[in-house]
């Protein structure tokens, strides 16, 4: 291959292959990094003998992501507080036509489910998002991760029995949750207690994610009151020189909070029946460096 056309397959399949990686790993700077590499290993590789570009890179991503997600899970034993991935831009625009494809990736890269990967093994995880997200057959993922067919079921099984169990059973409806967000936005804006309190479901949950490195609760808080009263804590306390995004992140709408032009926070709802079941909020800076640039 040319100079050019080894680098304009590669970009062919980046996406896919940034996918996986996030996926796999939950942050973008990990995933970025393996890709990376994947690059490299591609760049410098005998290619004369691939056959299917894409099932090559695919393969070379996912067991660098595997090699990866050990060491970060050796890392977060020391983590401070709840765990959340690091919000992902997922505006998938016309890349995905269907609008069934476009919910299945959606739903793979959603913070509820992210969450419940982070407890697989590796393997588990790598076997359930080629299979979930991206329809791989059992006999390419066996190949990918140089395992027998049956084992890659046996793995593809227990992961997902793991995720059914763990995940939320409710459907998020998109224009539901925008029209939510505005309203809870506007009560914890002006500090109403009751107009909150109306919006949540009875055990809403709020997730707060700082690392140790901002303040946020640094445990799950879990009743509509623990939540209401949080947030219009938080909202009287305010940040220097607000503004507010809308972006969609990991497949869903959600609010980037601005203090004086850099991102302090970002916020995403899980809706259902026309209440508030959760409330993920990020405000670990060190997740929220790939934002400065919207």
């Amino acid at each position: 291959m040319a100079i050019d056309t080894v680098t304009d397959v590669f970009e062919e399949h980046r996406p896919v292959l940034m996918g996986v990686a996030y996926r796999m790993l939950g942050r973008v700077v990990d995933a970025e990094d393996v890709v990376q590499e994947a690059w490299l290993r591609w760049s410098g590789a005998d290619r004369t003998e691939v056959r299917e570009p894409r099932a090559y890179l695919v393969r070379i991503t996912t067991r660098l992501a595997i090699d990866r997600l050990r060491q970060v899970q050796s890392r977060s034993e020391a983590y401070v507080g709840p765990w959340l991935p690091e919000p992902y831009l997922t505006d998938f625009g016309d890349t995905v036509a269907d609008t069934a494809e476009r919910a299945v990736l959606a739903d793979s890269v959603s913070l509820a489910v992210l969450v419940v990967l982070e407890s697989l093994s590796p393997l588990e995880r790598a076997v359930f998002v080629l299979r979930e997200a991206f329809g791989y057959p059992y006999a390419d993922i066996a190949a990918v991760l140089d395992r027998g067919e049956p084992a890659v079921r046996q793995l593809a099984g227990r992961a997902r029995k793991h995720v059914d169990e763990r995940r939320p059973r409710y459907e998020v409806d998109p224009a539901e949750r925008h029209d939510l967000t505005e309203r809870f936005l506007a009560a914890a804006a002006e500090g109403d207690l009751e107009g909150l309190m109306s919006i949540l479901a009875p055990d809403a949950r709020l997730v707060g994610d700082s690392g140790g490195l901002s303040q946020a609760p640094r445990r799950v808080l879990d009743s509509a009151d623990k939540v209401g009263r949080f947030l219009i804590g938080a909202a009287k306390k305010g940040v220097p020189g607000p503004s507010f995004r809308f972006l969609e992140v990991n497949g869903g709408f959600a609010v980037l909070v601005l203090s004086a032009g850099k991102p302090d926070s970002i916020f995403q709802l899980d809706v259902a029946d026309g209440r508030i079941q959760c409330v993920y909020i990020m405000r670990n800076p060190e997740k929220l460096v790939s934002l400065s640039a919207i």
